[in-house]
């Protein structure tokens, strides 16, 4: 057989299998469930904008009134602890600051940096048998994702608005490659790069 029928083959194989355990059923889902809030915040932010105050002055307050550094200690806590907050929120901070790529890189760092904290606390639940025991019963469904698709589930929670904290969480519960982890994390950078471009345009 050809390296191409091959290559092919190994596909179709993956195509099945992904088929076969739900994947992209729930990547669907996950879409769907993050179109309403995604919707729903950009429709409060045009409505804030034209209607109660222009969002930029609105951003140049904020900025006024907290320090950077206390915006990006509140952001990286939340990328850390099951994603709390919406980054969106935040990439809309930096356009108003003093050097808005720096910053949205600086985001994207935390961002990135947040997910391995909690791939971190994921795996330090398992030296806590009580810890680990309640987790595991609240997170069954992520980490049995997270056993049936791997370095896959990460790619598409640091690409995708779906919850990478908590898939980063799982890859730390079920012992999953660091290596791995660290790589398919990197489309976390990717991800802001996208949102930046939009939300800077339509701000």
């Amino acid at each position: 057989m050809s390296r191409e029928k091959i290559k092919k083959n190994k596909w179709k194989q993956l195509h099945l299998y992904y088929s076969y355990t739900g994947f992209y059923k729930f990547i669907l889902d996950g879409l769907k469930s993050a179109f309403l809030p995604t919707a729903l915040f950009i429709g409060a932010i045009v409505y804030i904008h034209y209607e109660v105050i222009n969002i930029n002055d609105a951003l140049v307050i904020l900025t006024e009134r907290y320090s950077d550094f206390t915006i990006f200690t509140v952001f990286f806590i939340s990328e850390s602890i099951l994603g709390l907050l919406p980054p969106d929120i935040f990439i809309a901070w930096t356009k108003n600051t003093d050097f808005p790529l720096l910053y949205l890189s600086l985001l994207a760092l935390l961002s990135y940096t947040g997910g391995l904290v909690s791939y971190l606390l994921g795996k330090a639940m398992l030296l806590i048998p009580a810890v680990h025991s309640f987790m595991y019963e609240k997170m069954s469904k992520h980490i049995s994702n997270m056993r049936k698709w791997g370095g896959l589930l990460i790619a598409v929670g640091a690409l995708l608005p779906l919850p990478f904290a908590i898939a980063a969480m799982a890859a730390g519960m079920i012992k999953f490659s660091f290596k791995n982890f660290l790589l398919f994390s990197l489309l976390r950078f990717l991800r802001f790069i996208i949102y930046g471009f939009a939300i800077y345009q339509m701000l």
